[in-house]
């Protein structure tokens, strides 16, 4: 069994940043792929970020790149999320989730392990 509890959520205004954790417990932590997703009111959950094991592939949703960057920090059982230069758009539940592949998924179905999400509010 796998736990992930996310933190660091809140109101920023546009142009803020936040800071967002995602702590892990139960199996093993540093051989898993793990993602970040969002899910806005009336919206599909989108993908954000992805990081593999190791910490040498990410990937980015275009509509992130160049503002939010993905990390992990194995010996913590930590993935973080840093989000700069927000916008009212970024508006959502973040949900950090865990692949249980090698491989950085982008789709919500390759991930089998969720946590229940944080909110992000960004005010204009």
């Amino acid at each position: 069994q796998v736990q992930l509890v996310e933190s660091g959520g809140g109101l920023v205004q546009a142009g803020g940043s936040l800071r967002l954790s995602c702590a892990a417990s139960g199996r093993t932590f540093s051989s898993n792929t793990m993602g970040w997703f969002r899910q806005a009111p009336g919206k599909e959950r989108e993908f954000v970020a992805g990081i593999s094991w190791s910490g040498s592939t990410k990937y980015y949703a275009d509509s992130v790149k160049g503002r939010f960057t993905i990390s992990r920090d194995n010996a913590k059982n930590t993935v973080y999320l840093q989000m700069n230069s927000l916008t009212p758009e970024d508006t959502a539940v973040y949900h950090c989730a865990r692949e249980d592949t090698m491989v950085v998924h982008t789709t919500p179905g390759a991930y089998d392990y969720w946590g229940q999400g944080t909110q992000v509010t960004v005010s204009s």
